[in-house]
């Protein structure tokens, strides 16, 4: 959903805006349709939560120990489901058993992707909220590895 905002005039053009994309991506009010269409935070929500997912992708392909996890798309097990109940019970994240990350680390990541998935877009976490998280991240791995 590409969206042209002017933050002077706080102006959105939506355009000719048709749902098109990867449907295992879109957020529940995508799929509903009952997205904010003229509010841009809404459109930044979305992106929050197809970003979780994005992270759920690394995180499930993280190399350990010689292992790692095939390919799968988000919802690889439940994408029926999604699509017509539209919403997470919950995600098996597909890394809670790799012994080479920190249980915090580990721990943290799913905190995060869970808190961007949230049914509520008003609940999901902010882009810098997610910067900050990721950056705590990095600097417990780092301090790890001084160890």
């Amino acid at each position: 959903l590409a969206v042209t905002h002017t933050q002077a005039d706080n102006l959105l053009d939506v355009g000719n805006n048709p749902k098109v994309g990867t449907k295992r991506y879109m957020a529940p009010e995508v799929l509903e349709e009952t997205i904010q269409t003229d509010c841009f935070d809404a459109y930044k929500r979305v992106d929050i939560w197809a970003f979780g997912l994005v992270l759920w992708e690394i995180a499930r392909r993280t190399y350990s120990n010689g292992i790692v996890e095939e390919y799968k798309p988000p919802f690889y097990d439940q994408l029926s489901k999604v699509l017509m109940n539209r919403y997470i019970k919950g995600i098996d994240c597909g890394v809670s058993s790799n012994p080479c990350c920190l249980p915090q680390t580990l721990s943290a990541l799913v905190k995060l992707m869970k808190e961007c998935w949230y049914q509520n877009p008003s609940a999901r976490l902010t882009a810098l909220r997610i910067k900050k998280t990721l950056d705590k991240i990095h600097s417990s791995l780092e301090k790890g590895k001084e160890s």
